[in-house]
This record gives structure tokens, sequence and C-alpha cells, in this order.
């Protein structure tokens, strides 16, 4: 079984850099051309199945990388993105003003960290829903294919932690860009071997910068 596990591509308050969890904020014209990218570099490939989350930036850009066969497409709750709660749509020296030493220790210690306020989420809380809504994508598909599924930075990081075998406090020790693709192989989802991380040749040079700001 192969899975591409790819991020949605940029929205507006990923260019300016606010905090965007579980706000449906769409793709911006850049995020809609990096997800068009997307959809060239699959073009030819067969894909058995695709799953995103309900949130439009991240379902729109697996429309966009489905093309024709975009009614592959369904959604899981489960794969959205974390809840920031009162850090929803600000800017990070907004959150340094009001919240510092939380601020301080999502950078430092993430895995320490609850969200706060109503809907505010924890690391832990978005594996616990994000790994079996993965694992629902992925039954009964054979050795031979290929499951497409476009989720968030959060979700992203916490299954590619957990098939790392690494802790949520690594979370930001590798980057996921912008419709970034991270290519997984393996006979089950419980062992999958991470193949490709953070790919995303399709719209940047090698030596490129993929702009990825706050979460």
């Amino acid at each position: 079984m192969r899975v591409l596990l790819a991020r949605h591509g940029e929205t507006p308050w990923n260019a300016e850099g606010r905090y965007q969890g579980q706000e449906d904020i769409p793709l911006s014209p850049v995020g809609e051309a990096q997800a068009r990218a997307l959809g060239e570099r699959l073009r030819e490939l067969s894909i058995a199945r695709a799953v995103a989350s309900p949130l439009s930036r991240a379902r729109v850009t697996a429309q966009f990388a489905l093309g024709e066969r975009a009614g592959l497409l369904d959604t899981d709750p489960g794969l959205m993105e974390i809840g920031h709660g009162e850090w929803e749509g600000l800017l990070a020296g907004e959150i340094r003003a009001r919240d510092p030493e939380r601020l301080r220790a999502w950078r430092e210690a993430p895995e320490t960290v609850q969200m706060p306020g109503a809907g505010g989420e924890s690391l832990q809380q978005v594996f616990d829903r994000a790994w079996p809504a993965l694992v629902r994508a992925g039954e009964g598909l054979g050795a031979d294919d290929t499951l497409l599924v476009v989720a968030h930075d959060a979700v992203n990081r916490v299954i590619l932690c957990h098939l790392l075998g690494i802790p949520f406090r690594r979370l930001w020790g590798f980057r996921q860009a912008p419709t970034t693709l991270n290519l997984l192989e393996g006979d089950r989802i419980e062992s999958l071997d991470v193949v490709r991380l953070n790919d995303c040749g399709h719209h940047t040079a090698l030596f490129g910068e993929a702009v990825h700001r706050a979460l």
C-alpha cells in the first residue's frame, strides 16, 4: 500500500502568518496554483481512494489534486486541523502579548500544550482522532493500491512523528510546506515506512524555500 499524505495549499491566513486551526479559511490564488501543480504531478498516477479533511482548504486541494478523479473523494472530520481555540486568527506577536508562556511552550515543548479556550486541543487529542481516520481511509486497500490523504500541518506532523517513532516534542524537527507530499509505504497502515518527507518539488526548486509560517 502507498499513502500520499499531503497538506493543503496556502491560504490568506498562512500568507499573513495567522494561526489557523478549525476556522474554514479558503485557499488563496497561490494555494489554488499549488494545488493545480500537485494535480499535474499526480495526473498519471493510479489512485484507488482519496480522503480529505472537510475544511475547504484541504477538500479543495484534494479536488484539484485528483482532477477528473474528484468523484473518488470522501471527507473525514478526524483529519481536521488542531483546534487553536482563542489563538485562532491571531499573529504570533499578538499571541506573545496575550499568552507568552503558552506560546513559548508551543515552540519548545509542544506536547505539553493545551490550546486555550473553547475548542482548544492538545497534540495528543489531534492524534487520537487523526490516526483512526487514517486507519479507516486505508481499510480494504490492497498491496498495490495508492491512497491520497489531504490534511493539515499539525495532523500530518503527529502522524509522521508516530510513524517515525519520535515524540511529539520533536514536532518542529521537520517541515510541512503547502501542498507537500509525504510518501508512505507498507503492508498495512500500522507498519508504514516514511519513504519521502515534505516533497514539494511540484512548486518549489530543490534548494528553494516553500514558505510556511504559522500553523
